[in-house]
């Protein structure tokens, strides 16, 4: 649902339909699209998924099981130099009927997806036709679908957090604010809505927005007060320390004020105090007991900050000093225990969003990836075993895990990956000779260890086809 308040539009999150909320008819075509995709079928699944979808729009996972098939069709079909985009005029056909027909818009844009699944406008244009036709969620999903091909996309990830915001998801708008910053530390706009965001988070999970004010919520006036004012003196310019001395003052008379720690949290990390500003917001997520997600984030932050700045500051000492002059091991060896605790953190949080959502390979890979970094092998193996799944992750987590195997001195596996290229490669020096069998046969046994390597799917399945004919 879409409403106006004042000249911001506000959202109301529809619940999506699930499975059991199928119809009998509909079920039975889910279950045939689910085996389809198993059997690697993958143009029968997305016929059946098509038409699941046109009678039930809001069936959220079939849309992404949907978009899933066809990132792999996509993947696995040849590509030819004459192929022609036909995306435009579907694009432009949606963009009329959006005000009129938004639903019909959203089947319009599902066939131009269905070739080009990664297509930037449709996707843009789909997430615009969700929101009018009442499907934030679905908005969500085809501005994820972008980031999931390329996660540095700042104009869609803005176009994502003014979605959350407009949903009243400041727990996630906050999230995509900050991957914003960490893409560019500079980008002015994106530290101010971060910060909104942040602030609206705490406010209601706090139970602020119920407050007549934010004065309601501090029992002594006067430190409501002070704090107006020492917002005031950091705009004029006042000393930081005088501050940080006052703001203290108050959090003796007031230790479980979470707002006094933040605000000590936000002061040492303008003075550059790493550690005592991420002592402070350590302190206010405790006080929190980890509720505010976006305290312990800030934590998390400047730890790897500190540690950047450490990294960087032995690096250039270790570049401009002879390794026999003095003090050079004892920097080599700080330095690698700033790169162990860098990567410690890495991990950590890479295990959080994990276990926050177990099922995004996506993560599952950035959790391989840093483990590998880290040196651990053996546990990166079985992060990047289940993220080879994702066709946009496959590539990437399979060198991986090569690495992963050679390093662990599993030499038959690290091997795979090479063997399937060298046997793909003979099979084209085969079709070339105008021997199709022993081509064939080439990619069959490509095809019985990975299905969706290159274009060999499309090579077996059709030479299948002209023996029938």
């Amino acid at each position: 649902m879409v409403t106006r308040g004042g000249d911001e539009i506000i959202l109301s999150a529809m619940a999506v339909k699930t499975e059991k909320e199928l119809s009998e008819t509909q079920r039975s075509l889910w279950l045939k699209a689910v085996g389809a995709i198993e059997l690697r079928n993958v143009g029968y699944a997305i016929s059946l998924l098509q038409e699941i979808l046109k009678q039930e729009p809001e069936f959220l996972t079939g849309r992404q099981l949907l978009r899933r098939a066809e990132v792999t069709k996509t993947k696995s079909a040849k590509k030819s130099f004459f192929n022609i985009s036909m995306a435009s005029i579907g694009i432009m056909k949606a963009q009329r009927a959006i005000k009129r027909d938004p639903q019909r818009a959203v089947e319009v844009l599902e066939k131009v997806l269905e070739k080009e699944p990664y297509n930037r406008q449709a996707n843009l244009v789909l997430k615009d036709a969700a929101v009018a036709a009442g499907w934030p969620e679905i908005g969500v999903f085809a501005l994820r679908t972008l980031l999931e091909e390329n996660s540095r996309d700042v104009k869609v990830l803005h176009e994502l957090g003014r979605l959350y915001h407009q949903l009243g998801d400041s727990d996630k708008e906050e999230e995509i604010y900050n991957q914003i910053t960490a893409i560019n530390p500079l980008e002015a706009q994106a530290l101010r809505l971060g910060k909104d965001a942040s602030a609206r988070a705490s406010m209601k999970r706090g139970g602020w927005t119920q407050a007549e004010s934010y004065r309601d919520l501090i029992k002594d006036k006067e430190a409501a007060i002070s704090l107006e004012q020492q917002s005031r003196m950091h705009l004029t310019g006042e000393s930081l320390d005088q501050q940080i001395a006052e703001a203290y003052a108050l959090h003796q008379a007031e230790p479980a004020n979470v707002d006094l720690a933040r605000r000590l949290g936000a002061l040492n990390e303008q003075k550059e105090d790493f550690e005592a500003a991420i002592g402070w917001y350590q302190y206010a997520a405790d006080l929190t007991k980890g509720a505010d997600a976006g305290l312990v984030r800030k934590a998390s932050d400047l730890k790897m900050k500190s540690l950047e700045r450490e990294i960087a500051a032995h690096e250039e000492f270790l570049s401009t000093h002879d390794a026999a002059a003095e003090l050079h091991a004892r920097r080599s060896e700080q330095l690698k225990a700033a790169k162990g605790k860098r990567a410690e953190i890495l991990i950590d949080d890479a295990r959080e969003r994990v276990a926050r959502n177990p099922t995004d390979l996506q993560l599952r890979f950035e959790l391989g990836e840093n483990l590998f970094n880290a040196g651990q092998f053996r546990e990166a193996v079985a992060e990047l075993q289940r993220a080879r799944q994702n066709p946009h992750a496959r590539l990437k987590a399979m060198n991986l895990l090569g690495c992963c195997y050679s390093e662990l001195e599993m030499l038959d596996l690290a091997m795979d990956a090479t063997k399937k290229e060298i046997v793909y490669n003979l099979g084209l020096v085969y079709e070339r000779m105008g021997n199709p069998e022993k081509s064939v046969a080439c990619m069959k046994q490509i095809y019985e260890v990975d299905y969706g390597y290159k274009d060999v799917a499309k090579r077996v399945e059709s030479s299948y086809e002209r023996n029938i004919s």
